[in-house]
């Protein structure tokens, strides 16, 4: 009998996810608000509230794993977005019998000292932190409850690859770029810092999700190693066959004069602290688990410049 997924998201890493699941012949439907095609052949899409708990249970009835690929469009808004949108995502698990599978981000831990590993505390303090925090600390609790019948997260660095956009510190300025513009990038321009492709994501939360002995706990994806901010932007910038651009820094009191008229502005700085230290993510535990590697850092820039 075909398995069957159900990814909640069109974003890059639902994308991905999809595709991994359809060219090995599963039955995979994407749901967002609108339908939005992904244009990914074999797939199935529909337009749903997935904040609705009713209705993204019907659509999730039946299905082995449901994968929590969403993000809220407003980032100003998340207090509002997502506590109805998790409670949803974890209503239908727990009604469907399926594996609850969540993209998840590093913010849980806050600043960190060190390479960032799964045992680290969720210690964060900033809103979003938080809110991230709870919505892990919910998933993992109904699993050990044994309300789910599996629960996983994997927890990324800031992406890279196709279709990631504004979402990426790199992808955000490449468009000015390879303008041959000047751009500016938050925080320090050159400190190591962990970039991890979106497909390697889509990977890793499949193995994570197939994998009952996996469930439970988090887990951080196989990235490459780290660069700067400007390494990384030079790195693309040479696969697309332009000279790099000396990036500005936004930092201090400059971001603090941004941030008083921005509301966006005001959400990112208080996560500025990732940018003004070194932020590296150990990644030792899944490789050795699912013996995964991430996308070559030289087709990581290929495809993050649209090559």
């Amino acid at each position: 009998m075909t398995d069957r997924h159900l990814i909640v998201g069109a974003g890059p890493v639902g994308r991905h996810v999809a595709v991994l699941l359809a060219e090995r012949g599963s039955d995979v439907t994407v749901v967002t608000r609108t339908g939005r095609d992904t244009g990914v052949a074999g797939v199935a899409h529909a337009a749903l509230d997935a904040s609705d708990a009713d209705a993204l249970s019907r659509a999730a009835d039946g299905a082995d794993v449901l994968y929590n690929c969403a993000n809220p469009g407003d980032y100003t808004q998340w207090e509002r977005a997502w506590p109805p949108l998790a409670a949803s995502l974890l209503t239908a698990a727990e009604r469907s019998g399926a594996v609850y599978a969540i993209t998840g981000n590093l913010y849980p831990y806050g600043p960190v000292d060190g390479p960032m590993t799964e045992d680290l505390p969720d210690a964060a303090t900033d809103h979003k932190g938080v809110l991230r925090t709870r919505m892990w600390a919910d998933a993992r609790r109904a699993f050990e409850e044994g309300r789910l019948r599996g629960a996983v997260e994997v927890r990324a660095s800031d992406y890279m690859g196709p279709g990631v956009g504004g979402n990426g510190h790199v992808s955000r300025v490449l468009p000015a770029a390879l303008a041959g513009r000047r751009v500016t990038m938050m925080g320090r321009t050159d400190l190591p810092h962990t970039f991890t492709d979106v497909g390697d994501v889509a990977r890793t939360l499949v193995a994570a999700a197939e994998d009952p002995g996996a469930h439970g706990r988090t887990w951080h994806v196989p990235s490459n190693a780290p660069r700067t901010q400007a390494q990384a932007l030079a790195d693309v910038l040479a696969a697309a066959g332009h000279p790099p651009v000396l990036p500005r820094s936004l930092r201090g009191p400059a971001l603090a004069a941004v941030a008083a008229v921005s509301p966006f502005m005001r959400e990112v700085r208080q996560l500025v602290y990732q940018w003004e230290r070194p932020y590296v993510l150990d990644d030792s535990a899944a490789r050795d688990r699912w013996d995964l590697e991430p996308t070559p850092w030289d087709e990581v820039c290929r495809r993050t410049a649209g090559l």
